[in-house]
């Protein structure tokens, strides 16, 4: 069995804007080299939180309690800020959700794809100029050179969230965060997109975790997936699992949800109440266990 290159190990946070109250609860999870985790629920799940964590970037606000973020064998919530600054951005990087907010609007292409290369490994501009050229003709930009020398408001949302990816995967990092990087985009579009993140994973054997609050898009992505709700995992498994024969009533629910292409007309069943309370309830009774 591969080693994981991430474990996190009953990760909990608290917001102090809330009185301390938790947001998220003992999370468990691992992520194997090459392999594509699903971090799935609702807004409020959670999910972002520990995409956070895992970059180092929570707000002053929310205050991680206990637990480990185990990656490439070390703690990350042990190590000085000097080695943290390291890491993120070079072996761990993000592909955002936004690509024009993302984006610098006042600086061409060509150099936010070259600043990290010059500056993480010390490449001349030539050096990353030729990189960045290679990086954009990857990720299938049909004119590199017109993109590089474009600012973000002359290309189209797709292309833009292409020169995200192109600078996620620049550096080679070993995982990358890609918070709902197809949420703006539409359907045609988000299939490209996910098609070309997965080929650019599978040859650079990245290990992803991809937060989503669509299960389609996690069919057609991951590997494995963890399902949230108010901090605390539901459930987990392979994408096959879960979908396919999930054991929790509010997984079931919340598939049931979905939108039926095959059933044209047929309306959308929002997940019951009675399951929502319960699940609620539970998490308070456990809270209240924890504080016992």
């Amino acid at each position: 069995m591969t080693e994981p290159i991430l474990r996190i190990r009953n990760l909990s946070a608290v917001s102090d804007l809330e009185r301390g109250t938790s947001i998220l609860r003992g999370v468990d999870l691992e992520l194997a080299p090459g392999e594509t985790l699903g971090l799935v629920g609702e807004s409020g799940a959670g999910k972002s939180t520990i995409a956070k964590a895992l970059l180092g970037v929570l707000p002053h606000t929310v205050r991680v309690t206990q637990g480990e973020i185990i990656f490439d064998g070390q703690n990350l919530r042990t190590l000085p800020q000097r080695a943290l600054r390291q890491i993120f951005g070079d072996v761990i990087t993000l592909i955002p959700q936004d690509p024009l907010t993302a984006l610098n609007p006042g600086r061409r292409i060509e150099l936010q794809l070259t600043d990290g290369l010059r500056v993480r490994r010390n490449m001349t501009w030539r050096q990353a100029r030729q990189r960045a050229i290679k990086l954009l003709d990857e990720v299938h930009i049909t004119d590199p050179e017109r993109v590089m020398r474009s600012y973000p408001h002359e290309l189209s949302g797709g292309m833009r969230q292409r020169v995200l990816i192109a600078a996620a995967f620049a550096l080679e990092p070993k995982l990358i965060i890609a918070d709902e990087p197809t949420t703006a985009l539409d359907v045609t579009v988000q299939k490209q997109i996910l098609r070309l993140i997965r080929g650019l994973q599978e040859a650079h054997r990245t290990a992803v975790v991809f937060v989503t609050h669509d299960l389609g898009v996690v069919a057609q992505i991951c590997d494995r997936v963890t399902l949230l709700f108010a901090g605390t995992v539901i459930e987990a498994g392979t994408t096959a699992e879960l979908l396919e024969t999930p054991t929790h009533p509010y997984t079931k629910a919340l598939i049931a949800a979905g939108p039926r292409y095959d059933q044209p007309g047929v309306g959308l069943t929002p997940v019951p109440d009675d399951i929502i309370k319960a699940l609620r309830a539970d998490i308070v009774a456990s809270d209240g266990r924890s504080h016992a």
